[in-house]
């Protein structure tokens, strides 16, 4: 029997969900994926599509040297969100 497809936006929080269990940082199960998400696509749009990843890993590998609270990732997401934007101009 064919597996049903998940909702996307349900999926994609139990994906993070279980992603960040099995990556043994659980506290990030409820992450801000509207912030991630959105600094992606600024980083695709007006930087480069590249730009998305490795975007968003820097961002969380700083937030993570500086505490990773949900604060801090959001500091540093709008910090490299108005970065990318600036980028193209």
């Amino acid at each position: 029997m064919a597996e049903q497809p998940h909702e996307p936006a349900r999926s994609l929080e139990a994906w993070v969900a279980e992603l960040a269990a099995e990556l043994g940082i659980p506290e990030l199960a409820g992450l801000d994926l509207a912030t991630v998400l959105d600094l992606a696509r600024d980083a695709a749009h007006s930087v480069a599509r590249p730009a998305a990843p490795l975007t968003t890993f820097l961002v969380g590998y700083a937030a993570a040297r500086a505490g990773g609270s949900p604060d801090e990732i959001q500091r540093l997401a709008a910090l490299a969100a108005r970065r990318a934007q600036g980028w193209a101009q």
